[in-house]
């Protein structure tokens, strides 16, 4: 994808079987257009493996082997993803935000790469936590979303589904954003 001097902030969240890619699987991937929550993607993918940490497992709500039926092929939803961001974005680069954006950007970016070959947010994310500490001052234990101030509490709050979450975080970041000018 040529790069674009316009950007177009995606929020995404992911649900995963574990901490780490390739060993444990992304279930589910939501995203939505900071601004824009309306334009919302969501997949809920077939298990790459079958290993699981049974916490996460119970946060998710998911169950590998229902997966494993009713699950969409991750190559399939990879280009469903890229797909939907080409449309979103009109030309403009995508720029990839999350709330511990490490966590799921290793996942995405682990699935773009291994899926389709490429990741079309490029080489880096955004995360919101680091942007509030930037915006604040504040120290990283001061981060959680439950301590940020009211001003920047989403309109309604994340419940583990990944659309959800990234609406909720996309919420949060367009406050952030509003609150630096």
């Amino acid at each position: 994808m040529a790069e674009s001097s316009a950007e177009c902030f995606i929020s995404v969240d992911v649900e995963t079987s574990g901490p780490i890619p390739g060993e444990y699987s992304m279930l589910a991937v939501g995203a939505c257009v900071v601004g824009g929550c309306a334009e919302g993607f969501y997949a809920e993918l077939r298990p790459v493996t079958l290993n699981a940490i049974p916490e996460a497992l119970v946060v998710t709500g998911f169950n590998l082997h229902d997966l494993t039926q009713r699950g969409e092929a991750p190559a399939d939803a990879m280009m469903r993803f890229r797909d939907w961001l080409r449309t979103v974005c009109s030309g403009a680069t995508p720029i990839f935000i999350g709330f511990n954006a490490g966590f799921d950007w290793s996942f995405v970016n682990w699935y773009f790469h291994r899926f389709l070959g490429e990741n079309p947010f490029g080489l880096a994310p955004v995360d919101i936590k680091s942007y509030y500490m930037g915006l604040s001052g504040c120290r990283w234990g001061e981060t959680k979303s439950s301590r940020l101030p009211s001003q920047f509490q989403p309109a309604t709050s994340g419940d583990h589904n990944a659309l959800n979450d990234a609406r909720a975080q996309a919420d949060i970041f367009k406050r952030m954003r509003a609150a630096r000018t």
